[in-house]
């Protein structure tokens, strides 16, 4: 079995093979993927973390046999790390790994990063409402992983990331998992809040931050108002989504 690891801070991630077609995900540096099919310029790939099948640029990837793990991710804002010796600047949450990652021609050194380790962060309001809040004013970006644009469910993703709870990449996927909650008043900070649209799909998540409170990707990573109909903006009163169901993991 073939694998590959991105060597640039965000490799897109496309529906189809070619620079024209959507972004619905993100490989970000150091993170594995394992291949599907293989073009000229591009490469199938299904990710390691969360199984998210897409195509990749192939020069922004490194083909390997072996695929090494870690729980540490970078805890600054916006880190440099060095490829082939030259800076690279990747943002919060990117995998760390403290040995150099050492490809046929490529190696990727993260000396002097502050990290976290995953499996020891304590899954506490204090913490989860300072990771989130840290992604606070990100673009909204379909596909998007990172403090350079993300999306509602890579949001939640990434963030539960960083308590060792693997989520998949979608809202639909995550609203699969976990316990649904009788009543918005039983929420407490970090669960989970999924909402649909007028045929019944599930199209948003946010983290909630309290039971009135919730963190989430729309526009820009923000914090709103929620009650039992769902969220009202802030910035306009108004109702932006309606609420679904609330889960805990």
């Amino acid at each position: 079995m073939r694998f590959v690891a991105s060597i640039v801070a965000v490799s897109p991630i496309r529906k189809e093979p070619n620079h024209r077609s959507e972004m619905t995900s993100q490989l970000l540096l150091g993170e594995y993927a394992e291949v599907l099919d293989a073009q000229k310029e591009f490469v199938q790939i299904k990710c390691l973390y969360d199984g998210y099948i897409g195509w990749c640029q192939r020069v922004q990837l490194a083909f390997t046999n072996e695929v090494v793990t870690t729980n540490q991710f970078v805890v600054n804002e916006f880190a440099k790390v060095h490829i082939n010796q030259l800076p690279c600047r990747v943002s919060f949450a990117t995998p760390v790994f403290w040995q150099p990652l050492v490809f046929n021609h490529f190696e990727i050194n993260y000396a002097n990063i502050a990290t976290l380790e995953a499996t020891n962060t304590k899954f506490l309001p204090q913490n989860i409402t300072q990771y989130a809040s840290v992604f606070l004013n990100t673009p909204y970006l379909w596909g998007g992983r990172t403090l350079f644009g993300i999306d509602c469910s890579g949001f939640a993703q990434q963030v539960y990331k960083l308590f060792n709870k693997q989520l998949p990449r979608d809202a639909y996927q995550q609203a699969e998992q976990g316990a649904a909650l009788g009543f918005l008043e039983e929420a407490v900070c970090g669960d989970l809040a999924f909402f649909d649209n007028e045929a019944g799909f599930i199209t948003h998540v946010g983290i909630m931050l309290n039971n009135h409170q919730i963190i989430h990707a729309s526009g820009r990573v923000r914090i709103d108002t929620i009650d039992s109909a769902g969220i009202i903006s802030s910035d306009t009163g108004l109702r932006t989504h309606r609420l679904r169901v609330v889960k805990r993991y």
